[in-house]
């Protein structure tokens, strides 16, 4: 077999954390639309090109706020404050510029980029390793012998790269476990609630003794009498958390391997930076 390196970028993480740390940046096209966003989430895709040497690029998306998840749970994410103002316009924006380095835009309504990435990682991953570019620690889950997922740090060029030894060292935990863990706890960025009153570290003390939910719910009798109430007290929410953390790996999208090949064509680069006001980004591409 081909052992190709597939790059699976979370686009809606690199814009959002490229939009931060650029918000002091005024750069604009003629017309007036912002472009700072852009900028640094194009940075940091060339960053992790380069690092990482892929044979193949793809980029997933969310497509609108509201998933399945919203119809399991109707205040999922409903703490989220809106997107910045001077973001808005650069949601489309960014995926024609992603279009035209022929890169695809992947993305369903009704699901969550996580899902998209989760389908196209496990599809993908039959003709080569896999690196998954994200912030989102939900992504773990995702990690296999041939899925990688790659969590930026502070800073660019700062990768924290997870396969199931770093995982297991790093979190102490499996990747199905990750599921479990936010069952137990819940998970406040995503608004749903987990067990009260179970943390992290009684989470991962649960787990390393009975693997998962189910291995704790048929010992419940051995556990601590404080915890078994906690535990019986939110049974419903522990079915609902874990239903909403786990990634949906089979969204009817589709990706072929041909599709995400990576060749940039650096005269057609050119142009389409000039046009956007980006040339300082060529220096970026080999």
């Amino acid at each position: 077999m081909s052992e190709h390196k597939i790059l699976v970028v979370d686009g809606m993480a690199l814009l959002f954390r490229a939009y931060f740390a650029q918000s002091y940046s005024a750069r604009r096209l003629a017309d007036g639309t912002p472009t700072n966003a852009i900028y640094g989430f194009l940075q940091y895709l060339f960053d992790a090109v380069n690092t990482f040497n892929p044979t193949h690029v793809l980029c997933c998306w969310d497509m609108g706020s509201k998933t399945f998840r919203n119809e399991l749970h109707a205040d999922y994410k409903a703490n989220r404050p809106e997107a910045p103002e001077d973001l808005v316009p650069q949601f489309s924006l960014v995926k024609d510029i992603v279009a035209a380095l022929d890169i695809p835009n992947i993305g369903l309504e009704g699901y969550e980029a996580d899902d998209c990435i989760g389908t196209v990682s496990n599809r993908l991953s039959g003709f080569g390793h896999v690196y998954v570019l994200t912030g989102d620690q939900d992504m773990l889950q995702l990690v296999s012998e041939r899925i990688h997922v790659v969590i930026m740090k502070k800073g660019r060029s700062n990768y924290a790269v997870y396969d199931l030894d770093f995982l297991k060292e790093d979190k102490g935990i499996q990747p199905f476990q990750v599921v479990e863990m936010k069952g137990l706890t819940g998970d406040t960025s995503d608004n749903y609630p987990g067990v009260k009153g179970i943390g992290e570290k009684t989470a991962l003390k649960l787990l390393a003794e009975y693997k998962s939910i189910d291995g704790i719910l048929d010992n419940l009798e051995h556990l601590p009498k404080s915890v078994k109430a906690k535990i019986e007290a939110d049974l419903d929410n522990l079915h609902l958390s874990r239903t909403l953390a786990r990634i949906n790996i089979e969204v009817p999208i589709e990706c072929s391997l041909e599709e995400c090949l990576w060749t940039v064509n650096p005269d057609a680069a050119a142009d389409l930076f000039e046009k956007y006001r980006f040339t300082s980004l060529l220096k970026m591409i080999g």
